[in-house]
């Protein structure tokens, strides 16, 4: 049991970040992309594809909300925007964004995003991903006969960063959902953090073989694995080990 919980020593990363050059960032959206098919006509289409995604993708990272807060992005970082994008025709408008947004493959554009920032965070060398399931506010429609939507999201907390959600199906749990959402990441060399939800034999696994680390939340439902655990803490000043402190923290449910 105690090799389970010998200190691992870690050797520190150091990342040297520079500024992508408008080339980097032109290759990196086409070859990223270069799957998403466009739904328009093509003797309408007065602004290329690629010009349209990279700029909704900007604009978001950089805190943008809604169709028109991503035109105004456009149309405030045009100079820098030309750098590295055709415009032919300048900013889309937001009613542009709206549409072609509305009409294009969602499949098809979460696997480039998800394909995109997987070399992102290469390139980042992410250390930390915590993954957790959220329940979105307001999703709920009774009248439509629609249930909550719960999404299972990995988030880089060094890079305020969304990795990737994955959609809890119904009738099921965060626990079919994880997999598939670690499956989709690039993962290797970081450390994964879920709560007890996640303390499952499979997931784990998943992490080990994707050439990860973990640090996953342990409750006494899992009664083998708790009791192992905890015996060990508890005789580890016994054992040939420097004594060690260590703490915990209770909360007690009432209702």
């Amino acid at each position: 049991m105690s090799r389970g919980f010998q200190t691992a020593v870690v050797p520190k990363k150091t990342h040297n970040y520079t500024h992508p050059n408008p080339g980097f960032l032109t290759n990196s959206f086409l070859q990223h992309f270069a799957t998403l098919k466009d739904p328009r006509i093509e003797r309408t289409r007065e602004h290329l594809l690629i010009d349209i995604i990279a700029i909704a993708i900007l604009a978001v990272l950089s805190g943008a909300e809604g169709w028109v807060a991503i035109e105004t992005y456009g149309k405030a970082k045009y100079e820098w925007l030309k750098e590295f994008l055709e415009l032919p025709n300048g900013i889309p408008s937001h009613d542009t964004f709206s549409r072609v947004f509305a009409r294009i493959n969602p499949e098809e554009f979460q696997n480039g995003f998800l394909s995109w920032v997987n070399s992102i965070t290469q390139k980042l060398g992410v250390e930390v991903i915590a993954i957790d399931g959220k329940t979105l506010k307001q999703s709920y429609d009774r009248s439509q006969g629609q249930k909550a939507l719960h999404i299972v999201s990995a988030w880089s907390s060094s890079h305020q960063l969304v990795l990737g959600q994955k959609k809890v199906q119904n009738k099921s749990n965060e626990i079919t959902a994880i997999p598939d959402l670690i499956e989709m990441l690039e993962i290797e060399g970081s450390i994964i953090t879920i709560d007890a939800m996640g303390c499952q034999k499979a997931i784990t696994s998943l992490i080990i073989k994707k050439k990860a680390d973990y640090l996953i939340g342990l409750k006494a439902n899992q009664k083998c694995l708790y009791e192992e655990v905890k015996d060990w803490f508890e005789s580890g000043n016994y054992q040939d080990l420097n004594p060690r402190e260590y703490s915990y923290d209770k909360q007690v449910e009432s209702g």
